[in-house]
Order: structure tokens, then sequence, then C-alpha cells
């Protein structure tokens, strides 16, 4: 009882802060801090827990059920055809509908596809049924299955998912399952595998404005892999670290694609008390410890939230009112709402009982609580952004005298607090569900929803969570049984793990921080072939890749010649017997001229032939000329001062390590 009383006390102080004020103050009262002031003990407070899905690419010629040219992108204007489509919800076979499939059929959205001849064909628009699966795709995602330490299933079953938002003609994605049960090695666990799906990859968002939505069909129907882990991750460097081995596991086959778009994850969050949140199509990897941290305590704010609001009063209990305004009633000076206004959009106000204090609630750095209401009127009613104000806006956008006047006519209470959104007429229906669902959904504490991700960490409504209502057989495909032989013969194409390898680097002592470049394109195998047949130092070879045809790549943006040239650029300086060290100004000529012969490369660096005796005899000349008194001295500045008069010539003709020593030589 004397907790209950504190409670209530706390609410009231609250309420009769300024917003932001109250954002600041519920921001400490549910004990959020920065990532990078984080620790272990913080996610273990919350109950952390998060999984991962991986999406790939596949480096196949064509799609996974047509014969279309995979990997042909169109220009942002190319396009031959455009068609229009309306999405409908189809029942289960347990005869339900999927909730997303109903949220998305609110939205009325109309769907056009725009269309390229050279990379579309009758199957992309849903006028054909489904060629065979692509079997280069099928032997790729099941090599990579086997690399993940999974069980391969006896048969290939087609399934369908059913996505309504257009990204897919059909409605739904046709996707199989390849591998269950495996596992990836992590510093310090291990991280268990569900399964490894094969699926056809969506459609390119061109925009999506009010009730419009346009894309581009060139992605469609590319192979795509999915691999879905257990929530074994206990904080977000471990998420990383996972999402990191699988794309570099994907990528130690070299049978994936690269780029932008080629591979993207999937982020599943959660706390105790919270629910699983998807943060969807995560385009970096280095994003996700931010997001997950930031989503983490979102769901711990909603929790306190809803504890606030229970405190109040009952769901069974709780109704909303509204009340449309007459906009010449009130002295308006927002912008967007004059421009509505001008739009002759409709203005509503409405009356949230018990949410004062609530609506300005931290959730996300710079985000309150009513965040969450207006990107949920922009997906689901498409209204655009801004499509509403609150009586506790961060800031003063609309007057105090304003909302007095709006709770007169709403005849609020005390602890009530309102919203006042505009829209065209068609849409104040759905906007006024909208606003009461999320509100009712507050009751509940985390709604379960897939969110969209941003740089800064924080995330905005996408849609509901699909659940498995959506999934339902393909009866335009056959099974493919997969045989024990077959399976054998690409076994003896796996690649070794990826952990081994990241062993043998440390154990050849190349720093960490040229790891995650060498596993991204993997390198790997190219440095292991030229330390082995070359028998050049693993440590010099892994720096070389790691830092200086990093920074190379990352300058030039492309590496435009074959990567086998510089396995054959190592083997021309050992036989011509020059120091490989020049190789590194020999790699920045061969950026800028991918086809030119070694010997004409040395020839524009200007590269003279002089021997090692020749060089060394100039040491004891320039001690004599530059330092006759501290002959014998081997300070740095004369070990730098002789090293740069002999650098020019010294490059290639002796190795300067070597010279740095006899400069030393006492």
């Amino acid at each position: 009882m004397r907790l209950k009383k504190k409670l209530k006390l706390n609410i009231k102080t609250v309420k009769n802060l300024h917003p932001r004020k109250n954002f600041e103050l519920t921001r400490k009262q549910i004990g959020y801090i920065d990532r990078s002031d984080a620790c272990q003990a913080d996610y273990d407070r919350i109950g952390f827990i998060s999984g991962l899905e991986v999406h790939q690419q596949l480096q196949t010629e064509s799609k996974l059920f047509c014969r279309c040219p995979a990997g042909n992108f169109q220009k942002p204007n190319e396009y031959n055809a455009e068609i229009i489509r309306h999405m409908r919800p189809t029942l289960s076979e347990l005869g339900e509908y999927d909730g997303t499939a109903l949220m998305e059929f609110k939205t009325k959205k109309e769907i056009v596809y725009r269309i390229a001849h050279r990379t579309a064909c009758t199957y992309e628009i849903d006028d054909t049924p489904p060629f065979h699966v692509d079997r280069e795709a099928l032997q790729i995602a099941i090599q990579i299955a086997l690399a993940s330490k999974m069980n391969i299933v006896g048969e290939v079953h087609i399934t369908r998912k059913q996505y309504l938002d257009g990204s897919i003609p059909t409605g739904f994605q046709r996707t199989a399952i390849i591998g269950v049960e495996g596992e990836i090695p992590l510093k310090n666990k291990k991280v268990r595998l569900i399964q490894l799906s094969l699926e056809e990859d969506s459609c390119r968002e061109v925009s999506d404005i009010g009730h419009r939505r346009i894309y581009r069909t060139d992605r469609l129907g590319m192979p795509l892999i999915e691999t879905v882990t257990y929530p074994d991750m206990k904080n977000p460097d471990e998420v990383k670290e996972a999402c990191d081995y699988i794309r570099f596991l994907n990528r130690s086959t070299n049978n994936v694609r690269k780029g932008i778009g080629a591979g993207r994850e999937d982020v599943n969050v959660s706390c105790s008390g919270g629910t699983r949140v998807e943060i969807k199509g995560v385009a970096h990897t280095k994003w996700i410890p931010e997001l997950c941290h930031v989503e983490s305590f979102r769901q711990w704010a909603l929790l306190a939230i809803r504890d606030k609001l229970t405190a109040q009063i009952a769901k069974a209990n709780w109704k909303c009112s509204y009340v449309e305004l007459n906009p010449k009633d009130f002295n308006f000076y927002y912008p967007p709402l004059l421009q509505a206004m001008e739009r002759k959009e409709k203005l509503y106000a409405v009356n949230l009982p018990k949410f004062g204090g609530l609506l300005s609630h931290f959730t996300q750095p710079e985000r309150p609580f009513y965040d969450e209401f207006t990107h949920r009127l922009k997906v689901i009613a498409c209204i655009e952004r801004p499509n509403m104000v609150t009586s506790e806006d961060l800031d003063d956008v609309i007057s105090h005298h304003v909302f007095e006047s709006v709770q007169q006519l709403l005849h609020t209470g005390e602890d009530d607090a309102q919203i006042i959104f505009w829209a065209p007429e068609a849409d104040v229906h759905t906007a006024l569900d909208v606003i009461e669902e999320r509100a009712l959904m507050t009751f509940d504490g985390v709604p379960q929803e897939t969110r969209k991700s941003f740089v800064d960490g924080t995330t905005i409504f996408e849609r509901v969570l699909p659940g498995a209502d959506r999934m339902y057989p393909d009866t335009d495909s056959a099974p493919i049984p997969i045989t024990t032989s077959w399976i054998d013969e690409i076994r003896q194409h796996v690649p070794e793990e990826v952990h081994t390898r990241y062993l043998q680097l440390k154990e050849w002592q190349v720093p960490e921080d040229c790891y995650s470049y060498l596993f991204t394109h993997n390198y790997y195998p190219l440095i292991s072939k030229i330390v082995t047949e070359l028998s050049i130092s693993p440590k010099w070879v892994g720096v070389f890749f790691g830092q200086k045809l990093k920074h190379l790549h990352g300058q030039y943006k492309a590496i435009n010649f074959d990567l086998q040239r510089i396995y054959d650029l190592l083997a021309f300086l050992l036989k011509e017997k020059i120091d490989v060290a020049i190789a590194q100004k020999m790699l920045n000529e061969l950026f800028l001229h991918p086809n030119m012969d070694f010997e004409s490369i040395l020839t524009v660096l200007k590269f003279k032939r002089v021997s090692k005796e020749e060089i060394l005899g100039r040491v004891d000349f320039l001690e004599d000329k530059f330092f006759p008194i501290r002959k014998n001295s081997i300070k740095p500045d004369k070990v730098n001062s002789i090293m740069g008069q002999l650098r020019t010539i010294s490059e290639g003709n002796i190795c300067l390590e070597e010279l740095a020593k006899n400069i030393t030589k006492e």
C-alpha cells in the first residue's frame, strides 16, 4: 500500500514538470545509460537477450525460380512498364489471418512495380508458375549449411511466406529450409543456429508516399539465404560478433555477393517482461550494438510506462474520446498544421485518459513515448509526418492556450493527455483507430512489431510482427530430394572454419585490426597460398592485405584487377631478387593501371638496381658527413636521417629493416 502511494506521488510530480524536464527525469528513472558506459551488469539488470536472422545473396547466374539473370540492376528511371496491384490477405491452413497481412490491408496501398525487360519475366509479375529451383543456388545453400555444422534436410519443401507490403508481387515469398540445428563459435561461447533457409529476394523500394508505394523488380527473385540463431546473445557486442562470424562464414565460400544490399540482418531483441521485437534490414554490422542497446532500454521504458498507467486505471475501464476541431476557432502558428489547413485536411483532437506525464516519457534518445503514435499514423493511416502534436511535446510547437481550449471541448480530467492530428478525410477513421489501438497496447507493455533502424541507434515502427499464420505450402513446387552422395560431394568443398583461420592469423601475429577486412573479402586463402608457396613472412603479407590494400580499396572504392595479380606480383619480385617491400608502391600503380605489366610499373617508379654492398657502403659516408662527432651514436635522429637519405635507392634493393640494423651497428 505504501509503495502504491509513493508511485502515485511520483507520477503527479512528473505531470507538473515541463515535458522536456519530464523526458530527462524519466530517462534517469528507468536507469538508461549510454552504451559506451554500459557493462554486462546493466544488461543483466534488464534481462537483455537477442537473436539474429542474417540474409545473404548468393553469387549465381540466374534467379531462384526463373532463368532471368541475377545481379543486373536497373537505373533509377530505367523501366519498360508499370504494373499496379492492390494486396489482399488470404486465410492460412487453419482458417486464420496473419496480423501483419491485416495491418497492410488496412493501409489501402496502391503498389506500383517498375519493370525492365532485361531483369524480369512473367514469373516476377505472378503470371507464370515457378521454374525448378536453381541448382547452383541450392548447392551453395547446402555448402554454407554444412559449414555452419547443420543437419541437412532429406527433402527440400518450398513454402509460401505472406508479404502484403508489396515487396513481392505474388503477395508471398517462396522459401525452403535447407539445414537445421547448427552452431558457431564466438570468443567466449558458442551460439546455436536454428536453421538456414533458401529464399527469393524481394523488390527494391523506390518511394513510399501516402497510399502509393513504388518498387523496382530487378532484385526480385535473386537467391538469398537466411541464417537464424537462437536468442543466445546476452549483450550487444555478442550480437555483432555473432553476426560478423556468420557473415565471414558466408564469405569464406566465395559464392556470395558483396556490396551494398547483398547482405543485411534482422536483429531480434527483448528484455525481461518485454517481447521479441525485430529490427529489420540492418545494413551494417557496426550499427548493431547501438541498435540493440537502445531497443532493449526502449522496451524497459515501455514496461515502466505500463506500470505507471495500470497503477491508475484498468484496461477494461479505459476509453478515449475525440472531437473534430474547427481551425478558425484556434490561433495556430505551427507551419505543418497551417499547410494541412491549406490542403483542406480534417483536424481532430483525441483525449487519452490517465496518460498525463506519459506521452513525454523517455523511450529512446530524443524520442519520447508520443513518437510511437506518430510513426504508426504514417505507416498504417498513411499520413505523412509531421502528422500530430501533443499536449506534452518536448518543443512548444502549440501554445498552452490552444490545449486549454481543447481540454474544455473534450471535458478532460487533470491526469489526461491530448493528441491533435490532421489527415485527409478518407484517412480520419483509420487514424482514430490507430491512436486508440496504440494507447490500448500501452496496458500490455511492449507490442510485437518490426521496426526500421537508423544510424544513431534509434528505431521507428515499420509493421506488426508476423506470426506463424503467414506460412503455408507452395502447391506449385514439388519436393526436392537431397541424396547423401550429393551432400558428401558438396562437403568436399566446404572451407575450413572461420575460427581456425582466426587462430592461424593470431599465430602469424597479424594485427587484429586487419581481421575484419581480411574475412569480409575472404583474402585468407590467397594469403595462405602466398605464405605457403612463396615463403614470405605471414605477418608481412597479412599487414600488406589488411592495411595497405584496405587503404587503397577505400581510396579508390573498387579493385579493378584480379587479386591473383598480387600473388603474381610477389612471385615476380622474388624471381627477380627484388625486395618485396617495394610491392606497396607497385600496388598503387596497379590500382591506377590494372593491366600494366610489372616491369613497366618498376619503370614508372624509376626503380634502379643497386647492390646491397653499395648501399651499405654509403652508410659510413653519410655518418662521416652528417654525424662526424657522433659516429658511434645510435640515436633515432641519426637513424632517421640516414634512412631518409638512402630510402629512394634502397626500396626494392635491400630490406629496410636490414638497412636500419646496419646503421645502428656500433
